[in-house]
């Protein structure tokens, strides 16, 4: 609704599983998970601690993963299969994100300033409040200002000269 992006902000993660037969996914899902903190800039290369691209570049045994039938299918023997798919990791390029930069209401403001000659609606039951009738200075409310003024501010000195005016 605010155009927002970020963590916070996104929709809730979302994921969908396809089948094991489709090797042309199963190839580009691995490899965006492996070639993830790199594109991010998190590591420089693709070896990550929290990882397995290791057992699939140097062909070691974490005793956990099991080598996808997509990744057995890049060549004859292990060797072929781990130099295909380092070239294939190689030649990963992360689709730039577009830079949407939004400022403080950017977005927003448009919506709240009303186009010159349409009446604002106001819903049953809403007041207007008297802003003809407000004072806005009276004794008592800047007694209570100034109070409460010098007891948060920073420097005392600088708060006075605000009420040095009235």
């Amino acid at each position: 609704m605010l155009n927002r992006t970020g963590h916070f902000w996104e929709k809730r993660y979302h994921s969908s599983g396809f089948e094991k037969s489709d090797y042309t996914r199963a190839l580009n899902t691995l490899r965006y998970i492996h070639c993830n903190p790199k594109a991010s800039g998190m590591q420089s290369g693709f070896f990550y601690d929290f990882s397995n691209y290791g057992m699939h570049d140097r062909l070691t045994d974490d005793g956990i993963t099991q080598w996808h039938p997509a990744f057995l299918s890049l060549g004859k023997s292990l060797e072929e299969c781990a130099a295909k798919y380092r070239g294939f990791c190689k030649k990963y390029k992360p689709q730039p994100k577009t830079e949407k930069s939004y400022h403080w209401g950017s977005k927003l403001l448009p919506k709240v300033i009303k186009e010159k000659g349409k009446k604002k609606k106001t819903s049953p039951g809403q007041m207007r409040l008297p802003w003809d009738d407000w004072e806005p200075f009276t004794t008592e409310v800047q007694a209570v200002a100034e109070k409460f003024v010098m007891a948060n501010c920073y420097d005392p000195k600088v708060a006075a000269q605000l009420f040095d005016n009235f």
